[in-house]
C-alpha cells in the first residue's frame, strides 16, 4: 500500500522520521513518501530507519506557494537535494520571519508566546504556534487556537512571503521533481477548475485525487479532470501522527488503501525529468 503524504517533526508532523517510518510499517504501508513543509531534512533519517523494515522511501517536499492572495501547496516527488536544499533554505528563513510576525501579532492581541525551539532544517509553522498557545493555557485544543487566532483571516494570521504558482512549479521542474497539486478542495482562493488551467499552464504534472478531506463527487471530478489534462493522479492520508493534545483524529497511516501501482507512473515522470 502507498502512502504519498505525510509529515515529520521537521515541519508540522509530531513524530520523527524513525516514529514515522515504524508506525508505515505496522500499517502495512509499502512505499512512504516525506513531504514535509519546504524542507528535506527529514528523508536521510528515514531511510535509515526503513531499511531493515524493506519499506521504500519516497523522497518529497510540500511546497508552500501563494496564489490568489491564498496558500496553495504544491507536493514534489524525487528531487534533487543539492538543486533544492539551497532555494528552500530561503523558503525556510521566510517561514521563520512569518512565524516570529505571528507571534509579535499574539503578543499586541494579548497571548504572549515563545516561539518554539526548532532545530536546524525545521520549516515553523503555525501548528507550532498553535501547540504553543495550548501549552500557555490560552486555548483548549490546537483547533480552536486556528479558528480564533491563527487561521485565515484570523487577528494573528500572516500570509506566506509571496512565491508565485509558476515560481513553485518551475523550481520543482528544475530540480527534477514531479509538481503535483495537493489536496485541491482545500484551496479557498478559486473554484478548482479555473485554478487547474492556471497550473496546468505553468507544468503541473499531477493531481493528489486521493485525500481525506476529499468527498466520494469531488474525487471522482478530479479524475476526470486528470483524463483530461493528461495529468498523474496521486494521493495520501496527510498524516502528521498523533493529535499532540490527546484529541482522537480521524486520520490514520493508509487509510486511502492506495495501490503501488499509482507510484510507477510517478517515477517515469520523474525519470523524464532527468
Amino acid at each position: 500500500m502507498l502512502e504519498l503524504h505525510c509529515h515529520t517533526t521537521y515541519s508540522d508532523g509530531t513524530l520523527t522520521p524513525t516514529q514515522l517510518v515504524q508506525a508505515a510499517v505496522q500499517a502495512g504501508v509499502s512505499a512512504l513518501a516525506i513531504t514535509d513543509h519546504d524542507t528535506l531534512s527529514g528523508w536521510d533519517e528515514a531511510i535509515a530507519a526503513a531499511k531493515p523494515y524493506n519499506l521504500e522511501i519516497v523522497p518529497g517536499v510540500e511546497l508552500s506557494t501563494v496564489h490568489c492572495d491564498r496558500s496553495l501547496h504544491i507536493l514534489g516527488f524525487y528531487p534533487d537535494a543539492d538543486k533544492l536544499k539551497a532555494p528552500l533554505s530561503e523558503r525556510i528563513e521566510g517561514r521563520k520571519r512569518r512565524a516570529h510576525e505571528m507571534v509579535a501579532k499574539l503578543a499586541e492581541l494579548g497571548y504572549p508566546i515563545s516561539l518554539p525551539e526548532l532545530g536546524e532544517g525545521i520549516a515553523p509553522s503555525r501548528p507550532h504556534l498553535a501547540r504553543a498557545l495550548v501549552e500557555a493555557g490560552y486555548c483548549q485544543s490546537m483547533e480552536k487556537a486556528f479558528d480564533r487566532l491563527l487561521g485565515d483571516n484570523q487577528p494573528a494570521y500572516v500570509q506566506y512571503d509571496k512565491f508565485s504558482i509558476s515560481e513553485g512549479i518551475a523550481l520543482l521542474r528544475n530540480c527534477g521533481a514531479v509538481p503535483v497539486w495537493a489536496h485541491p478542495y482545500l484551496f479557498r482562493g478559486g473554484a478548482v477548475e479555473d485554478v487547474l488551467k492556471e497550473l496546468v499552464d505553468a507544468g503541473l504534472m499531477g493531481i493528489e485525487i486521493y485525500h481525506p478531506s476529499h468527498t466520494t463527487k469531488q474525487t471522482k471530478n478530479l479524475k476526470a479532470l486528470c483524463v483530461e489534462y493528461g495529468l498523474l493522479m496521486t494521493g495520501g492520508s496527510d498524516y502528521h501522527g498523533p493529535s499532540p493534545d490527546g484529541k482522537a483524529q480521524s486520520i490514520s497511516l493508509n487509510m486511502m488503501q492506495l495501490p503501488l501501482c499509482l507510484l510507477n507512473s510517478i517515477k517515469q515522470a520523474a525519470q523524464s525529468l532527468k
